[in-house]
């Protein structure tokens, strides 16, 4: 499984049910550049059995900013569109998974 690229118009539909970790980025962003490998690398360990995704900043202002997402990279994961975590900079895999095998176990 890759991560899927999101727009304001798919948004809400991926997030609505399940668990999804969405990925707010820009391409000018260094550090959204060194989470994106990471992003990919957790995509593959957790199939299909969450949603990884990725929404530009730039290309979905109202989604960001429905959010509150201030600095990027900000990932925030949701479950059953409802908003359970969030993490501000660059994270590691291991914190990614630990907080979405959390999230698919409640």
């Amino acid at each position: 499984m890759k991560a899927i690229e999101l727009t304001e118009t798919t948004f809400n539909d991926t997030i609505r049910s399940g668990v999804t970790l969405v990925d707010f980025w820009a391409p000018w962003c260094g550090p959204c550049k060194m989470q994106i490998p990471i992003l990919e690398k957790t995509a593959e360990a957790v199939g299909d059995r969450a949603v990884i995704a990725k929404l530009n900043v730039d290309e979905a202002p109202a989604v960001a900013s429905q959010y509150g997402v201030r600095g990027i990279p900000t990932l925030i994961l949701f479950k059953d569109g409802e908003e359970v975590n969030r993490f501000v900079g660059v994270q590691q895999e291991h914190a990614l998974l630990s907080a979405i095998e959390t999230t698919l176990s409640e």
